[in-house]
């Protein structure tokens, strides 16, 4: 892994990993390098079992993320030149890195999130964002089509008739729409932000299993796109039995019982069910 980092902050503070954008004098704008940055910094946090949850935000008032850089030197369309064998897809490999973590992640969108700086967020599990956020899937208005796998992730969040009307306009709309939508689910002010995410990950941290959240969140996303409830009923029986075996719930009964917090033992490292992963890992 990447022991510095040029475009991203990384930090640890508790249980909480949070991964900050840090290109505020180019509006966060997109560059493959910074995104390959963010990818190995959800590695990172995956890999350890002190993180509970990760936060993906973004330096400056401004902008999240205000799409694709399209300075000089941006990099950004280079590999249009390249053999399509030689390309390299860092957004793949992004996607890929947080669809398949352990670790349960809240983007805190603090501005404008446009193009590519809308579609990084939606393979993260839930968005919250700032007051003056605004949102643009312009792909269509640029004469490109969605990217990011965000063709597969929008409709799964918002549903198709709003991913379409999203997608085919290609119009910015506010934090409002976006709530309404269901893109977010809640908008508090930008001083707000950040201490809000941080609140939402410590429910996670302080009250729920880290073994039970990272199975429960690949079921809740992998689950959604089978065909029958019957092809995930042979999953989810094995993987509930399998758990209930485990020192996890027996910690979760006593809690529940003595009424304290939880003091869960198992770590994700080491103590994921047998039956986990159920699917055949992206290499």
């Amino acid at each position: 892994m990447m022991r510095g980092y040029e475009y991203i902050l990384y930090e640890v503070d508790g249980p909480i990993a949070t991964i900050t954008l840090n290109r505020p004098e180019r509006m966060n704008a997109y560059i493959r390098p910074m995104i390959l940055e963010v990818r190995d910094a959800f590695l990172k946090a995956d890999d350890d079992d002190d993180v509970r949850a990760i936060i993906l935000t973004a330096a400056g008032r401004r902008a999240f993320c205000a799409g694709a850089d399209l300075s000089p030197g941006g990099d950004n369309f280079q590999k249009a030149t390249l053999p399509i064998a030689e390309e390299p897809n860092a957004e793949r490999l992004y996607v890929d890195a947080v669809f398949s973590a352990r670790k349960p992640s809240i983007a805190a969108i603090n501005g404008a999130a446009v193009g590519i700086g809308a579609t990084i967020t939606l393979p993260i599990d839930f968005r919250i964002c700032s007051d003056h956020a605004r949102f643009a899937f312009a792909f269509t208005r640029r004469g490109v089509t969605p990217e990011v796998a965000s063709a597969w992730f929008l409709p799964r969040i918002v549903g198709t008739s709003k991913a379409l009307q999203w997608c085919l306009t290609g119009r910015t709309f506010d934090a409002q729409e976006a709530l309404e939508g269901g893109l977010v689910s809640e908008i508090v002010t930008h001083d707000e932000l950040l201490p809000r995410a941080r609140q939402m990950a410590l429910e996670i941290a302080e009250w729920t299993s880290p073994v039970a959240v990272a199975v429960t969140r690949q079921m809740l996303w992998r689950f959604s796109a089978l065909a029958s409830y019957e092809d995930m009923m042979a999953i989810d029986s094995r993987l509930f039995s399998e758990l209930s075996m485990g020192p996890d719930m027996k910690e979760g009964v006593d809690a529940f019982l003595q009424k304290r917090p939880p003091r869960f033992p198992a770590r994700v490292s080491r103590d994921m069910p047998p039956s986990y992963p159920w699917w055949t890992p992206t290499e």
